[in-house]
């Protein structure tokens, strides 16, 4: 019988946490995986990246130098044939160079019952940072200089982020619906 896995996607580093909780199904490969990551937490597939499990990492091929043996080909590799278990984590590196590093960690494994749209986000928290913000150092600055408008950042942080930013917002039914989507709604 096949199988879903339930798994939190929590962005490292950040306090109070950004993370999401999906479903999908267990045979994912890790290409569509990163996408429905992207997609999950609100990045925008701008960068390049790579999963991370027991000291080995795993990307697209075009994603590194050929004589780099410490990458591994993820094309046809299967969330199942990582993690295996409840409890069991791997890492997610967005943005190599603002080092968006996510834990994702398998919950529970589930049946699958067939009448689920999967993946589906079913929970989270908070907005993800916008891109090119400086990592996590970077952002808490942000935050601080978007926070008060006698900071002296405040104007052009805010002028950057388009006039607005909410840290706090989350719409569960927007991922979903982009989810299901082409892509898993990744561009």
């Amino acid at each position: 019988m096949a199988q879903i896995f339930q798994i939190k996607v929590e962005l490292c580093d950040i306090e109070p946490p950004i993370w999401r909780r999906l479903l999908i199904n267990a045979d994912t490969q890790l290409e569509d995986l990163h996408r429905i990551i992207q997609t999950a937490m609100g990045w925008t597939n701008s960068h390049l990246h790579q999963f991370i499990f027991n000291k080995k990492f795993y990307a697209e091929p075009s994603e590194w130098d050929e004589d780099d043996d410490r990458r591994i080909d993820y094309t046809d590799i299967e969330i199942c044939e990582l993690l295996k278990k409840k409890k069991q984590e791997m890492l997610y590196e967005y943005d190599f160079g603002d080092s968006w590093v996510h834990s994702v960690i398998l919950e529970d494994i589930l049946s699958d019952n067939n009448k689920q749209k999967l993946p589906e986000c079913i929970a989270g928290a908070r907005r993800c940072p916008p891109e090119d913000c400086g990592g996590s150092s970077g952002y808490e600055e942000l935050l601080a200089a978007i926070k008060d408008s006698k900071h002296e950042d405040h104007h052009s942080m805010m002028e950057w982020l388009g006039g607005k930013f909410d840290p706090e917002k989350f719409n569960l039914t927007q991922i979903n619906k982009l989810l299901h989507k082409k892509n898993f709604g990744c561009g």
